[in-house]
């Protein structure tokens, strides 16, 4: 039997690099949400975010310090003491905290980029890290571009943050450039190279943009690495990071080969990747390995027939590893309270009462429209329905008059506190008539700056899930809404879009257009 105590930490930057993905914008409430949920998953390490970046990251930074348990809270810094400094302010109430530092290594970045020597790039490291390290016991370094820099000279860097205080240290394929037999060969290296790599820890961070950063991650894995930086669902830069859960499961699934564990909680897989997309607005690809709609469904017969005789000869992991739960419970309009909250608990959610009352009504308002409540159904109801912030503008009715020969008409109803405010107006076409609509209750020179529709169930009562970003005073806002109306769903991702904008912003900072 093969050694398989070899353990494997998980570090994840969905909150620092995943949160890079270009049209991508969390707020603290909602980084936060997805912290707790990392620490539910289990995760070693929770990098959440470049705390010198803005004002904002620096308190999603300080507030998931002093709330989420658990899992080491890093923060990311350059090498200079402006950046570990503010780093540390935003960590020092974390029960475990790290500080990241980085400098880029690769002659094409010292040449471009920083406009360094050498000897200037290790004098920074040894200053830096040391810094660092006067702040936390736990410093980890990172050489930029790693895999295109001169081995020899990233092995004099690395070794003087060894000297420095470093412990652990990260070999990032910052560009996604590398292949897996020469990522494992540059761990393999610089585990025989660099004195002092006995104390330390070897982590290695890769970027897809070949499609490899799975592959190369496993490769460093079998050459010493311990340690593996990714982010959920592989969001990221460019075209992403590792992705955490394909890594995972790919260690658990050939635990014969790879040797490894992680403390990983599989079941809770699932959820995460849901939680995720939702609040980045990324929708996740259907045929996408582990979290995708497809990654379990079988279309070809002998696939089928196979899968029925015997799940193993077409399925290499069983779905309920990654907590997608099959349930024989058939929710519909007849269902109480109770067979919703217990459905809802299997699923994976703990509401309050308050919350519990607002998933009941608009359960109720659903199953009204739809025989049967999927567990899908369920899932977008509490995300995009339920945990929601407090709205200023709540949809109370909306009318559309639309056809191939009429001018597309919408009539909207806002409740605004106690108040309900009507207006009209017509569009190019339906939705947006409705935004236009809207704009004119709510006054607020918000800029659509993208829109999406899916479908989250089949069938011709499917539930349509909205998605829209808008931009407001040079951010991007996003919005959810949900309806088996695609229409009602629209304007409810609008609306929800706005009230995030009036949260965030403050009403007294808002510029409000003339009525």
């Amino acid at each position: 039997m093969p050694d398989t105590s070899k353990r494997i930490y998980i570090f994840d930057t969905t909150l620092r690099d995943g949160e890079q993905s270009p049209g991508v914008s969390l707020n603290v409430e909602e980084k936060l949400k997805i912290a707790h949920q990392l620490a539910r998953l289990g995760v070693d390490v929770i990098e959440a975010g470049f705390p010198i970046a803005s004002p904002g990251d620096f308190e999603a930074v300080r507030a998931i310090a002093r709330e989420v348990e658990g899992p080491v809270i890093a923060g990311l810094a350059r090498i200079n003491d402006r950046d570990i400094d503010r780093a540390w302010e935003a960590l020092q109430e974390a029960r475990r905290p790290r500080i990241h530092v980085f400098i880029a290594t690769s002659d094409i970045h010292l040449k471009y980029k920083l406009r360094m020597t050498r000897e200037e790039v290790l004098a920074a490291v040894r200053k830096g890290v040391a810094r660092a390290k006067s702040y936390c016991q736990d410093v980890e370094f990172s050489p930029e571009d790693a895999s295109r820099s001169d081995i020899d000279f990233l092995c004099q860097v690395l070794a003087a943050a060894i000297e420095s205080g470093a412990t652990v240290l990260n070999i990032p394929d910052t560009v996604g450039y590398a292949t897996p037999a020469e990522f494992g060969h540059l761990i393999a290296e610089i585990r025989r190279r660099v004195p002092g790599i006995e104390k330390v820890q070897i982590s290695v961070h890769c970027h897809n943009d070949l499609g490899l950063a799975v592959a190369n991650s496993l490769a460093a894995i079998e050459n010493g690495a311990l340690q593996v930086e990714g982010a959920i669902n592989g969001i990221g830069e460019r075209a992403g990071n590792t992705a955490l859960e394909e890594l995972v499961m790919a260690l658990y699934t050939r635990r014969d080969y790879y040797g490894c564990h992680t403390a990983i909680v599989t079941e809770e897989i699932y959820r995460t990747s849901k939680l995720v997309s939702s609040l980045t607005g990324m929708p996740v690809q259907y045929n996408k390995a582990i979290v995708g709609k497809n990654a379990f469904a079988h279309e070809a017969g002998i696939h089928q027939d196979g899968v029925l005789k015997e799940r193993t000869t077409y399925e290499i992991m069983n779905p309920t590893m990654i907590g997608v739960v099959q349930s024989n419970i058939v929710l519909g309009k007849h269902s109480g309270r109770h067979a919703l909250r217990s459905r809802l608990e299997e699923l994976g959610f703990k509401l309050n009462e308050a919350e519990l009352d607002k998933a009941f009504a608009r359960f109720k308002e659903l199953a009204d429209r739809k025989k049967e409540i999927s567990d899908r159904d369920l899932e977008a109801i509490v995300e995009h329905e339920v945990k929601q912030i407090p709205e200023k503008f709540a949809l109370e009715h909306i009318h559309i008059s639309t056809g191939n020969r009429v001018v597309p008409t919408a009539t909207i109803g806002l409740r605004v506190g106690e108040e309900l405010k009507e207006e009209a107006a017509c569009g190019e076409g339906p939705v947006d008539a409705a935004f236009k609509a809207i704009d004119k209750i709510t006054r607020i020179p918000v800029c659509l700056k993208s829109y999406t529709l899916n479908a989250v169930t089949g069938g011709k009562d499917a539930v349509g899930e909205v998605t829209v970003k808008v931009e407001y005073a040079g951010r991007v806002f996003i919005g959810r809404g949900i309806s088996t109306d695609v229409l009602e769903a629209s304007a409810r991702a609008y609306v929800n879009a706005i009230n995030k904008v009036v949260y965030e912003i403050g009403e007294e900072n808002l510029q409000v257009l003339e009525a």
